[in-house]
């Protein structure tokens, strides 16, 4: 089956403002990490902490850094995540791993009209600067 595309259920607004965008963060982490969390050879391989994708023009808008924590919400839930900015994602867009409980929360569960799957996968969000980590011992 093939269709256009469709747009997003949800648009930015001045509350939530960015377009999470969600999918695999790292060969690693596979789906909700129920299985490859008990790896410890894959739990060195993946981020300690969700990372959230920032473009460095909205890193600069919202005064944060590489590193700094940030509050990551929608209108279902809300995550703590490092920003890593990248020129990956475009201004206006943020990304997630979707192996954190926490991102699926965030998102807008659409589903699928054939499949009847949840695609979990954008949502409209804010994000906030929380501030810098501290630095590792």
């Amino acid at each position: 089956l093939f269709e256009d595309p469709r747009p997003l259920t949800e648009k930015p607004s001045s509350k939530y403002p960015f377009i999470l965008l969600t999918g695999r963060g790292s060969a690693s982490q596979w789906h909700t990490q129920t299985r490859t969390s008990k790896s410890a050879v894959l739990r060195k391989l993946y981020p300690e902490q969700p990372f959230v994708e920032l473009s460095p023009v909205d890193a600069k808008s919202l005064g944060v850094v590489q590193n700094d924590q940030v509050l990551v919400s929608s209108q279902r839930g809300k995550m703590v995540a490092t920003a890593f900015l990248t020129h990956n994602v475009q201004p206006g867009q943020i990304f997630i791993p979707m192996h954190y409980e926490a991102t699926n929360r965030l998102t807008d569960a659409v589903f699928d009209p054939y499949s009847k799957q949840p695609s979990y996968k954008s949502c409209a969000v804010a994000v906030a600067p929380i501030g810098a980590v501290p630095a590792r011992k």
